[in-house]
């Protein structure tokens, strides 16, 4: 049991960072100008010049893909984190206040939680406008009920312990507490799920580029350029299949290392 969470870390970890490594390298070196269009040399297949080819408009598909790594974790990260903040302040406060004003905060977080994720994304960006920084709030938006939930019930499940019954005993506020006497238990869980909330968030980025709600052009996402190559998929595959398999690892690998995590910090610190 402890070799394959050991596995599943360790894969993730690996994943993870080869992602990130792609993002960091693509600052410094990229084998062509992801916008520069040559039609000249459309659909070309994989070579020494394009190691994966280039795309309708003559693109190099693989400078496209590093470009778009940059966008997608950017909004990830940034968006996992706006979640993690709202969520985590509203379910601590929620769990912190009583009566009625709690049962109205979590029947509204119980009501965003019941639209599907991308139901609910396509209806914050057509608000907050298409753009980084519209799906960067929409994503954020959409992480609120999923911290919010997991910070209540675990504010709630600490209040019962002594040590903060005492705390309250001695007159510290509801905040103190929360800050500096429950934040060191919950930060393993908290890690845990921002990691996983990032591959989520990664993925509901490219499909919001895909439905072209996301990124706009010239900037290039793995969502967009799917989009664009699906009507070519048949004759040219290879167009679709490596932004598809960049995805596919980016998701399982932040899936995997926050599974990982969930095993390495909280399960062990649960046993301690």
């Amino acid at each position: 049991m402890k070799k394959k969470q050991s596995v599943s870390f360790w894969a993730g970890a690996i994943m993870a960072a080869s992602i990130a490594a792609i993002c960091i390298i693509s600052f410094f070196w990229m084998p062509a100008d992801p916008e520069k269009m040559d039609t000249l040399n459309r659909f070309a297949l994989p070579s020494a010049a394009h190691l994966l080819g280039t795309d309708q408009f003559g693109r190099d598909v693989l400078s496209r893909i590093m470009e778009a790594s940059r966008w997608a974790l950017l909004v990830g990260v940034c968006s996992v984190t706006v979640g993690a903040l709202a969520g985590s302040t509203i379910g601590a406060s929620a769990a912190m206040l009583k009566g009625a004003v709690r049962a109205v905060i979590m029947r509204f977080i119980d009501g965003m939680m019941s639209f599907p994720g991308i139901l609910l994304a396509m209806m914050l960006v057509t608000v907050l406008g298409k753009g980084i920084l519209g799906a960067v709030l929409a994503i954020g938006l959409f992480m609120v009920p999923t911290f919010s939930r997991l910070v209540y019930s675990m504010v709630l499940e600490n209040k019962q312990r002594l040590y903060i019954k005492a705390a309250h005993s001695y007159g510290c506020s509801g905040g103190y507490i929360v800050l500096f006497h429950m934040l060191p238990d919950m930060l393993p869980r908290l890690i845990t799920q921002f990691s996983s909330s990032i591959g989520g968030a990664v993925l509901l980025e490219s499909s919001l580029s895909f439905l072209g709600l996301g990124i706009q052009p010239p900037t290039p996402s793995w969502g967009m350029m799917l989009n664009e190559a699906r009507q070519f998929v048949l004759n040219y595959p290879y167009i679709a299949i490596a932004p598809g398999v960049v995805l596919l690892i980016t998701v399982l690998g932040f899936n995997l290392l926050g599974d990982g995590l969930n095993d390495r910090l909280v399960k062990r610190r649960s046993k301690t």
